[in-house]
C-alpha cells in the first residue's frame, strides 16, 4: 500500500523496511532537525550524469560570453569609451543591463561547483569595471539600461529618477517612465555581486558598489510617499525588497532595512499574508522575488506575517497553479486556482518562474525541512529546470510548451537574444549541486538522488552518492572518510511517491525511523559505512488539479511523454487521447532502465512511445492526454467529424482569409500596423494591438451577403476595441473571459452597401483607450447561408 505524505508525517511508528539481523540494528530516533541548511556549493562535486554534462555545458557557453559586450553601456552612460560592441536582443532594448547580473552569478557558481579559475578572474574584471563606472558617475549610480523617450530617442535610463521624485511616475506594469523594469534589473545585479562575495571570496569593491548604489536608490525613494511608493512597485522590481535585506544583514546598517520593508507592494503581498489567493491575472514571475525577499525579512525581523506570506504563496503555487513539471503560469500569467488543465498551451512554464520557486523552497525548508518541500523541488528541477537547456551548444528556453505537438525553441548559440530565462538559466545550470546534501544539528541529510561527491566539515566526513537515479530505484551513500567517527543520524528523503522503501547498512537491512518524509538511520558510523535506500519507481497517472479527465504519466519522479517525432517536423494531427479502463496496464516496459515504454490498443488514434520528457530537447511532446472510457469515446469522435463538416462548409463559402500574425499572408494582405505585436497561443498565430495603436489589412469580397468572422481566445482578461471595414464601424468587441478553455468565433454581417461594386475592403481593428485589441487568432471572409442572406 502507498505511504501518502500526510501518513507519512503523522505515522510515529517505525518504518516497514525489510527484516534485518539483531546485529544489523542501531538506534532508532524518529526526529528531523528542526533547521537545516545546504552544503556548500564548492563542497560539492558532480559525477557523470546528465546533471554534470549540463553544468559543463553551460560553462562552455558562459566563456563564450564577452564581458566587454555585457558593460558595453554601463561604460557608455558613465562617460568612458565601450570596449566592445553591445549585444543584441533584450540587451539592445531599455531593459539592457540585466544580463550581467545574471552573468556574474553564473561565474561566481560555476567557480564553486568545478573550480573553474577563468570564470572568477572574469567576475573580478567585471566588478573593476563597475566600480570604474559608479566613481565616473560619481553619485553612486550604476545602470546599463536605457530610456526611450516619447520622440523614440534611446538615452541613459539614469534620465526617468529626476522625474519620478517629482511625483511624475508612469508604468504599465513592466515599463516605468519610457524605461523596462530598472529595478527588477538592479536586483540582478544585487544578486550577481552577492554571489561574487558568497562563491568566490570576500570583496570589497563589489561591497562599496553595492552601498554606493544602494544610497543613490535611497534617496529616490526618500522623496516619495507612501502612496507614491506603490505606484513605482506596481511596476515589476524583482526582489529589490531582497537585495537591501541582505545587505542590512551583512553590514548591519538599518537604513538598508528601512528601505527593505518600504519595498512592500500592498496589493499582492497583503492578501498572502492574509491567505487569500488573488493571484488570477497577474503576471507569475513578477510576484515570486517578492515572496523571496520577505522570506528574508522574516528570517531578519521575526514578523509572522511575512512568513505566514511566503508559506502561503508556496504551497497556493505548487499545489493550485502548477503543472505536472513543476512550472507555472500561462503565457507568463497566473490562472484561477486549479484550472491549468484549461491552459495547457505552447506559452506554458516560463523557466524565471521555476528557478524562483526552487530559490523560495530552499528558504521554506531551510526554516523547517520537511520532505513534501523537496518532492516539489526534484520534480521541478528535474522535468522543468533539466528540459530547458539545449544539451549540445547551451540554449535556453523561455517557456516550456506543455501543450501536444509543441516544440522548445531554444536560444541562439551566439546569445544574441538574453531573454530573462537565458540569464536565469545561466545560473540554474551552475549549480545542479547545491542542494544534494543538507544539514542540520548533528543530522546529515540527503534530499536529492544525484550522482555527487561532497565534504562535509562538521564531521571531517568526506561522502559518495552513487546513483542511476531516476532510472534505478536505488542509491548508495558511503562514507569515504570520517575523521570525527561516532553516533549520529543520517536522514534519506522517502519520496510521496514511492510505495515502499528498503534501508540497508553495509549490505544488510537496517530498521529506519521517519519523520517529515524521511527515513532516518542513527547509529555510530566509521569510515568505509554504506547506508543503500530502494525505493520502487512505478508507473503512475496524475492529473492536474480541478480536472480528472485529463491525465499525465510519471514514473518516480520522472514525468514521461508520448514521443511524436523529431522537432523539425510538422505536427498537424489530432491530439492523442487515452481509451480504456485501466490505463497503466496498457504499458509496456521496451528499456526500463532509460524508463522507456511503449502503449498496446491505449492510445487513439494510434499507440505511441513514452520516454522522459526532459530529454525531448529536439523532439515533439504529449504530456498530457485526456481519458474516455469506450463510450466517451464514441461520443468525442462524433463531435470531432461534427465540428470537421462545419470547418468544410465554411471552407466552401469562403471568400477570403486572413492568418494574423503569420508573416507572409500579412504582406499579401497588406497589412500596417502601429503598437500592434503577433502572437502565438495554443497553436494558433495571432495579432493584437494596444492603446493608441491599430492594425489594417485588405480582404477581398464578392456580390452578396457577407459575414466576417473573428477568432478570439475565450479566456483573456477585459479589453475592448472596435472593428471597421472602410471606415465604418460594424462592431464594438468586448472580451471578458467568459468561454474558458476554448477559442470561439464572432460573426459580423456586413451591410450589402458596404461592399457592393467593389473588390476589396479594408478590415481596420483599434483598441479602445487603455484596452488592448485582440489578440485576433484569424478572421475570414465567407457568403452567407441563403436563411441568413433573407434575413440581412
Amino acid at each position: 500500500m502507498a505511504i501518502g505524505r500526510r501518513t507519512f508525517l503523522m505515522n510515529g511508528a517505525a518504518l516497514p523496511l525489510a527484516a534485518m539481523p539483531a546485529a544489523a540494528i542501531g538506534a532508532i530516533r524518529g526526529a528531523m532537525p528542526a533547521k537545516a541548511k545546504p552544503l556548500p556549493l564548492s563542497a560539492v562535486r558532480l559525477r557523470p550524469s546528465d546533471f554534470a554534462h549540463a553544468v559543463e555545458v553551460n560553462r562552455a557557453y558562459l566563456l563564450r560570453l564577452e564581458p566587454d559586450r555585457l558593460l558595453h553601456n554601463f561604460h557608455q552612460f558613465a562617460g568612458i569609451a565601450p570596449k566592445a560592441k553591445v549585444y543584441g536582443g533584450w540587451e539592445s532594448d531599455t531593459i539592457a543591463g540585466h544580463t550581467l547580473g545574471h552573468y556574474l552569478s553564473g561565474l561566481a557558481l560555476t567557480h564553486a561547483q568545478i573550480g573553474c579559475t577563468e570564470c572568477a578572474t572574469r567576475a573580478a574584471y567585471i566588478i573593476d569595471e563597475l566600480a570604474a563606472c559608479q566613481a565616473k558617475n560619481g553619485d553612486g549610480y550604476v545602470a546599463g539600461f536605457t530610456r526611450k523617450r516619447k520622440d523614440g530617442t534611446v538615452v541613459d535610463g539614469k534620465e526617468i529618477f529626476p522625474e519620478i521624485m517629482r511625483g511624475d511616475i508612469r508604468s504599465a506594469g513592466f515599463d516605468l517612465n519610457g524605461c523596462w523594469v530598472p529595478l527588477y534589473n538592479w536586483h540582478k545585479m544585487y544578486t550577481g555581486l552577492f554571489d561574487v562575495i558568497d562563491h568566490i571570496g570576500p570583496n570589497p569593491k563589489a561591497m562599496a558598489i553595492m552601498t554606493g548604489l544602494g544610497g543613490y536608490i535611497e534617496t529616490v525613494f526618500a522623496s516619495l510617499n507612501d502612496d507614491q511608493v506603490q505606484t513605482v512597485l506596481n511596476c515589476e522590481h524583482g526582489g529589490l525588497n531582497e537585495s537591501f535585506a541582505e545587505l542590512h544583514a551583512r553590514t548591519g546598517d538599518p537604513r538598508w532595512l528601512k528601505l527593505a520593508e518600504r519595498i512592500y507592494h500592498k496589493k499582492v503581498l497583503v492578501p498572502l499574508s492574509q491567505k487569500r489567493d488573488e493571484l488570477a491575472n497577474i503576471h507569475a514571475n513578477t510576484q515570486v522575488p517578492k515572496l523571496i525577499g520577505l522570506a528574508r525579512l522574516y528570517e531578519i525581523t521575526g514578523n509572522p506575517a511575512h512568513g505566514t506570506a511566503a508559506r502561503f504563496f508556496w504551497e497556493q503555487v505548487t499545489r493550485h497553479h502548477s503543472y505536472v513539471i513543476g512550472g507555472n503560469a500561462d503565457r507568463e500569467y497566473f490562472t484561477a486556482p486549479d484550472t491549468i488543465a484549461q491552459h495547457i498551451t505552447e506559452q506554458t512554464c516560463e523557466h524565471c518562474n521555476t528557478y524562483n520557486m526552487l530559490k523560495l523552497t530552499r528558504q521554506l525548508y531551510s526554516w523547517q525541512p520537511d520532505g513534501a518541500l523537496f518532492d516539489f523541488y526534484e520534480r521541478a528541477h528535474l522535468n522543468h529546470v533539466m528540459a530547458q537547456q539545449e544539451p549540445v551548444n547551451g540554449g535556453f528556453t523561455y517557456m516550456t510548451p506543455l501543450m501536444t505537438g509543441a516544440k522548445r525553441g531554444y536560444s541562439e548559440m551566439d546569445g544574441e537574444e538574453f531573454w530573462c530565462c537565458v540569464g536565469t538559466g545561466m545560473e540554474s545550470h551552475a549549480k545542479h549541486g547545491e542542494s544534494i546534501f543538507w544539514q542540520g544539528d548533528d543530522t546529515l541529510i540527503v534530499n536529492l538522488y544525484i550522482p555527487a561527491d561532497a565534504t562535509w566539515a562538521a564531521r571531517g566526513a568526506r561522502v559518495g552518492l552513487a546513483t542511476a537515479w531516476p532510472y534505478e530505484g536505488e542509491a548508495t551513500l558511503r562514507f569515504d572518510a570520517l575523521d570525527k567517527p561516532g553516533s549520529f543520524p543520517v536522514a534519506l528523503r522517502v519520496p510521496a511517491y514511492a510505495k515502499t522503501a528498503e534501508l540497508f547498512v553495509n549490505g544488510e537491512p537496517v530498521t529506519a525511523a521517519r519523520a517529515g518524509g524521511y527515513a532516518i538511520v542513527d547509529r555510530r558510523w566509521k569510515k568505509g559505512d554504506a547506508l543503500t535506500i530502494r525505493m520502487p519507481l512505478d508507473l503512475r497517472l496524475e492529473s492536474p488539479p480541478g480536472d480528472e479527465q485529463v491525465v499525465a504519466v510519471l514514473r518516480g519522479p520522472l514525468v514521461l511523454a508520448g514521443d511524436l517525432g523529431r522537432a523539425d517536423g510538422e505536427w498537424d494531427r489530432p491530439d492523442p487521447a487515452m481509451v480504456g479502463s485501466d490505463l497503466l496496464a496498457q504499458f509496456r516496459p521496451v528499456a526500463p532502465e532509460k524508463a522507456q515504454y511503449e502503449t498496446d490498443g491505449l492510445i487513439r488514434p494510434g499507440d505511441l512511445s513514452f520516454v522522459p520528457f526532459y530529454r525531448q530537447h529536439d523532439r515533439r511532446s504529449a504530456v498530457y492526454f485526456k481519458r474516455f472510457t469506450d463510450a466517451q469515446w464514441s461520443v468525442e469522435e462524433a463531435a470531432f467529424l461534427k465540428e470537421q463538416a462545419r470547418q468544410k462548409d465554411l471552407a466552401a463559402r469562403s471568400v477570403d482569409v486572413m492568418h494574423l500574425g503569420e508573416m507572409q499572408p500579412e504582406r499579401d494582405h497588406q497589412l500596417t500596423s502601429d503598437i500592434s505585436y503577433p502572437v502565438s497561443y495554443r497553436g494558433r498565430s495571432g495579432r493584437d494591438a494596444r492603446t493608441g495603436g491599430f492594425f489594417e489589412f485588405v480582404m477581398a469580397v464578392k456580390p452578396g451577403p457577407l459575414i466576417l468572422q473573428a477568432t478570439y481566445w475565450g479566456d483573456e482578461r477585459p479589453r475592448s476595441f472596435d472593428i471597421l471595414v472602410d471606415n465604418m464601424r460594424v462592431a464594438t468587441q468586448r472580451l471578458d473571459g467568459d468561454r474558458p478553455g476554448e477559442f470561439f468565433d464572432v460573426d459580423y454581417p456586413l451591410p450589402p452597401a458596404l461592399t457592393r461594386g467593389k473588390k476589396q475592403v479594408k478590415v481596420r481593428v483599434v483598441p479602445h483607450d487603455k484596452n488592448t485589441a485582440g489578440p485576433v487568432f484569424g478572421m475570414k471572409l465567407f457568403t452567407a447561408k441563403p436563411a441568413a442572406a433573407s434575413t440581412t
